[in-house]
């Protein structure tokens, strides 16, 4: 497996993303085609093109939702044990204090970076994307849904 980093972070689904979804795009793109170009059946394209449409929409807003309403409570779940092993404390109050895109972004240094990084964070603001580009040592997330 690549060493992961900043530039292949990101993590895809082939049956959804490369199968399903292209197949409901071209399926979409014959029913809007056939609109204009079957007067006949007109009515039953239209159908056919909102029936494959609504199928689109719940396909990504569905899997995004769950998936990444998990994925969120668990990065934070895992910020606030990361904190309490290094610093010994509860991360209530720091927690707090960054969004979570900073949160997320921290997830991916090791223990030296991230007491850096963190205080950045918090007194610079920086984004979770800085956090991620300023990462020297990237610790890689492999476990991401």
């Amino acid at each position: 497996m690549e060493t992961q980093n900043y530039k292949n972070h990101k993590k895809f689904y082939p049956p959804h993303h490369f199968i399903y979804l292209p197949v409901l795009i071209l399926l979409e793109i014959l029913g809007v085609y056939k609109i204009f170009d079957d007067s006949s059946h007109q009515l039953t394209w239209i159908l056919f093109s909102i029936v494959i449409f609504l199928l689109f929409y719940l396909a990504i807003m569905l899997r995004q939702h769950y998936a990444l309403g998990l994925q969120n409570r668990l990065v934070r779940l895992e910020f606030k044990q990361r904190y309490f092993e290094i610093f010994g404390r509860r991360s209530d109050e720091i927690e707090e204090k960054l969004k979570f895109d900073q949160i997320a972004a921290l997830r991916f240094t090791y223990d030296d970076e991230f007491k850096e990084l963190l205080y950045q964070a918090l007194h610079e603001n920086i984004s979770g994307d800085k956090i991620k580009k300023s990462i020297k040592n990237w610790h890689p997330d492999l476990h991401r849904i």
